[in-house]
C-alpha cells in the first residue's frame, strides 16, 4: 500500500471528519481519479509526434494512454474532425496515490522558481487542476531522450462537494500550497 494511502486511512480521515463536522466517516471528502492530459498540437503538420507524448505520459503515469480526438473541425487551425490531437490518462486507486506521492515529494520541488500552487484553482465542485509546463520535472524522463519539452494538466478529481473540504483533504496530503 502506498504512503499517502496508509496516512489517509489511518490519520487524515478521521482528522477530517473531525474537523468538517461530518456525521459519519463516508461523508469524508477522499481523493476518486487524477487525470493527466497531454495536448499534442504539432499533430497536426506531424502524426508522429504523438508517439513521443504517448511514450512521456506512459513513463509519467506507469499506464497505457489514450489518445483524444478532435471532436470539430477548425480551418484557421488546419484540424480535422477525428485527427490525434493529444492524450490522457486517469489514475484510480493505488496508481493515483503513488503518483500523487511523487508529484508533491519530487516533481513540484524541481519546478523552476515555484513558489507553491495556488488555491485558486478549485472549480467550485471540489476539483483541482494545476499545469506544469514541463515533462522533464518527473525522475522517469530521461531529459536527453525527449525530442520536445511538453507540459501537462493534472486535474485532481475529490468527492467533497465545496471547494473548502476539497482544499483541507489536500492540505493533508501536504500539497505545497502557497499563501
Amino acid at each position: 500500500m502506498s504512503r499517502l494511502k496508509e496516512l489517509y486511512d489511518s490519520k487524515l480521515k478521521t482528522e477530517l471528519k473531525n474537523n468538517l463536522n461530518c456525521k459519519n466517516l463516508f461523508e469524508v471528502p477522499r481523493l476518486k481519479k487524477i487525470v493527466l492530459n497531454m495536448g499534442v498540437g504539432e499533430t497536426v503538420t506531424d502524426s508522429k509526434k504523438i508517439n513521443a507524448a504517448l511514450d512521456d505520459l506512459m513513463m509519467i503515469a506507469g499506464q497505457k494512454p489514450a489518445i483524444t480526438k478532435a471532436k470539430q473541425s477548425i480551418a484557421t487551425f488546419k484540424l480535422r474532425k477525428g485527427m490525434n490531437i493529444g492524450c490522457k490518462v486517469t489514475l484510480r486507486k493505488e496508481r493515483m496515490y503513488e503518483f500523487l506521492d511523487r508529484l508533491i515529494t519530487i516533481a513540484l520541488p524541481r519546478v523552476r522558481d515555484f513558489k507553491g500552487l495556488s488555491k485558486k484553482s478549485f472549480d467550485g465542485k471540489g476539483n483541482y487542476s494545476l499545469g506544469l509546463k514541463e515533462q522533464i520535472i518527473f525522475p522517469e524522463i530521461n531529459y536527453d531522450k525527449i525530442d520536445k519539452v511538453r507540459g501537462l494538466d493534472v486535474s485532481i478529481v475529490t468527492s467533497s462537494k465545496k471547494d473548502s473540504d476539497a482544499l483541507e483533504l489536500l492540505r493533508g496530503f501536504n500539497f505545497p500550497f502557497n499563501n
